[in-house]
């Protein structure tokens, strides 16, 4: 029997890598690692349209750069009156030069709205005719979004109900547990849990630990989360000296047993600082540098749990990168909140690529309002684009060869593809 001869896939000459790889990331499917977006199942939960997108806390804090309006007069207003206060100060007023600006400009442009009359009651009744079910197809499709994880909290008096009760849940979203309430802020989670049936007290004494234990696996089961998570501020200590001590305690005994029984990762979100102004509310969180020495510290003292981390701080983006080098159970993703800015976001993607190859998750939304995944992933495969073609480019002037297959495989990888192989690993 004659053999047939392999087909020859013909390689990518110097001049068509641009076009290619530009074609190859914008039709890629991308796996979505982290969002504050819900199933629409859970109804108002879902936030979507144009009053979400201007009331967005990135635009609020931008917008009182412009007026000094009393903040308590501010959050008193309606959500669409707070919309059209933003709408004349910062697309009326001013040209919406900021990236937050601009985003909102790519979601209606996406979305087929024109916003060149710059109408927001006739953009408003655009969002009007979309249900939740089509609203969540139509931004899914536009954005090439595969699948998107929530991040689902059981502090949450409107979502806890929600679980309790059980809905037909979406296969596009999955379930992230979030783990503030119980590590950040441990002693204002005893009367919960107490009330919820654990046995917990302020002393983390090991049936304290075995009670956060039955807690964490019991919303494991319901929720079938991919990963646990905790946002982090810049001081956070491992292992923590005094009132911080119940953090280390939680994390080292409850959280990373429960997260390798059930072979799932832990991710730190780390370098926010709560409420530097309060009264901007969630727009008032701020950034500062941390201590890279407790993320290498837990990545050696347990090589059989999984890690995710992500830091706030431009600053500790080298950092991060030379301890991913060191460490294979450290997976590094994501450019969000003060990060998600074209030049840092471009910066930062080379950067990794240069130390970390292939083996991470560049980006992720950490969208809020469902419309964003139009803007943020947009603007993303352009820069993700620009920098791969750059890549393969320096490839090709050393005489290595790139076919079509390879460029796919890649983009796969980067745009979701290496964090799978993470967490099932």
């Amino acid at each position: 029997m004659q053999r047939r001869s392999p087909k020859k896939i013909s390689t990518l000459p110097l001049s068509r890598i641009k076009s290619a790889v530009h074609e190859i990331v914008q039709r890629t499917p991308i796996h979505d690692i982290h969002t504050h977006l819900y199933d629409p199942a859970l109804g108002p939960l879902l936030l979507r349209g144009i009053d979400e997108l201007l009331s967005y806390h990135y635009l609020v804090a931008e917008a009182f750069r412009y007026h000094r309006m009393d903040y308590a007069r501010f959050w008193a207003m309606s959500k669409p009156r707070q919309a059209d206060l933003i709408w004349d100060l910062l697309f009326l007023q001013n040209s919406p030069v900021s990236e937050s600006c601009r985003g909102v400009l790519t979601c209606l442009q996406a979305l087929g709205i024109d916003a060149k009359k710059r109408d927001l009651p006739l953009i408003r009744k655009h969002f009007e005719k979309w249900s939740a079910h089509d609203h969540v197809d139509r931004v899914l499709e536009l954005s090439r979004v595969g699948r998107v994880v929530m991040t689902n909290n059981p502090f949450d008096d409107l979502e806890r109900p929600l679980w309790l009760k059980g809905w037909k849940r979406d296969e596009r979203f999955q379930a992230a547990l979030r783990l503030d309430d119980v590590l950040v802020t441990w002693p204002q989670a005893v009367p919960r849990l107490r009330e919820w049936g654990y046995d917990v007290t302020l002393e983390t004494s090991p049936r304290t630990i075995a009670e956060v234990r039955r807690y964490l696996d019991d919303w494991i089961k319901r929720m079938k989360p991919i990963y646990l998570a905790v946002s982090l501020p810049p001081c956070f200590e491992f292992p923590g000296p005094g009132s911080r001590a119940p953090i280390s305690k939680l994390i080292a005994n409850a959280v990373l047993p429960v997260c390798r029984g059930h072979n799932i990762p832990f991710a730190m979100m780390i370098g926010v600082k709560k409420l530097t102004n309060p009264q901007l509310h969630v727009a008032g969180d701020s950034v500062g540098h941390a201590d890279i020495g407790v993320v290498e510290k837990m990545c050696d003292a347990w090589p059989d749990n999984r890690f995710l981390v992500t830091m706030l701080s431009r600053e500790n983006q080298h950092e991060l990168c030379v301890a991913a080098r060191k460490f294979h159970n450290l997976h590094i993703f994501g450019c969000w909140w003060f990060l998600n800015n074209p030049s840092i976001i471009e910066e930062i993607t080379r950067e990794r690529l240069e130390l970390l190859g292939l083996s991470i998750t560049p980006q992720h939304s950490d969208c809020r309002v469902l419309d964003q995944l139009l803007y943020k992933w947009g603007h993303f495969r352009e820069i993700l684009a620009k920098v791969l073609t750059e890549k393969y480019t320096d490839l090709a002037r050393t005489g290595w060869t790139l076919t079509t297959p390879e460029v796919e495989r890649d983009a796969k990888k980067i745009l979701g593809g290496s964090f799978q192989t993470f967490i099932k690993n």
